[in-house]
């Protein structure tokens, strides 16, 4: 067994939803939670700065925090750095990837839309997916410029916010998509809104259940779980403004709302 934490890594408060989904089948674990907001979005950002500052981050999540695994809860990050934080690291490394292999299984009538930053549609690790999982499918992949910062900005309920969903939407919905993939950890905190939008008939997937799954694997194969804690402690940092990132957060995850923010100072 083992008390260290599990570390988690994003751009922003995103990987949050993942954290939850760990949380629901490991609620003994401690996590170690680092968004990097002060260099949010990475979406679209070049490969090679995502894959410097990943490796750095994660360097500094193990050296502080003493982390037991990591969770690499971004799927632009995920596609730039994950080969390279494996072959660094000697922790086992836990990454993000678009839902496609789902997605394939789930549709209906063999159209799959997905939505996701600039930096993962044009990722090589996107079209391996879409090589192995989706041949013979029509896929419409989706970039949503800006949607993350909007996300973090703005109240779940604005207008705003509801007509730039509308529009990365649209064409999906118009060439048939029955299956829709949120290939962002932000994008779950818009569900209900996307559902309200596509209609109760569409297939909407994400992958932060299955990261769930591969964590609890990897810590059971790994002799890494922790012994039963009744209140695990949940440490929350970022590399931007404390109070902004708590906003967000009181905002988003009412139920991580007492936790304190720490900033993380290099």
């Amino acid at each position: 067994m083992s008390i260290r934490p599990i570390g988690i890594l994003d751009s922003g408060v995103g990987g949050l939803t993942v954290l939850r989904e760990i949380r629901a089948i490991l609620p003994h674990e401690p996590m170690a939670y680092l968004a990097d907001s002060a260099n949010l979005p990475y979406g679209s950002k070049t490969d090679i700065w995502i894959q410097q500052r990943v490796l750095h981050l994660a360097d500094q999540m193990v050296n502080r925090y003493d982390i037991k695994t990591l969770v690499v809860a971004c799927n632009t990050a995920t596609a730039a750095a994950a080969g390279a934080l494996r072959g660094h690291l000697s922790i086992p490394v836990i990454g993000m990837e678009p839902a496609v292999k789902p997605a394939s299984e789930a549709t209906k009538n063999g159209t799959v839309g997905i939505l996701a930053t600039e930096g993962t549609i044009r990722s090589a690790r996107l079209a391996g997916l879409l090589k192995a999982f989706a041949d013979g499918l029509h896929v419409i992949t989706r970039p949503c410029p800006g949607l993350v910062e909007m996300i973090e900005n703005s109240e779940p309920g604005s207008a705003e916010l509801r007509e730039n969903v509308e529009q990365f939407l649209q064409p999906l919905l118009h060439q048939g998509a029955d299956t829709i993939v949120l290939g962002c950890t932000h994008y779950p905190l818009l569900r209900e809104l996307i559902r309200d939008i596509v209609g109760p008939d569409i297939h909407l997937i994400d992958t932060g259940a299955a990261v769930a799954r591969q964590t609890l694997r990897q810590l059971t194969r790994q002799g890494l779980l922790g012994p039963p804690v009744d209140q695990p402690a949940i440490r929350l940092f970022t590399t931007g403004p404390t109070d902004v990132f708590s906003g967000v957060i009181q905002r988003l995850f009412t139920d991580l709302a007492s936790v304190p923010v720490g900033h993380f100072t290099e």
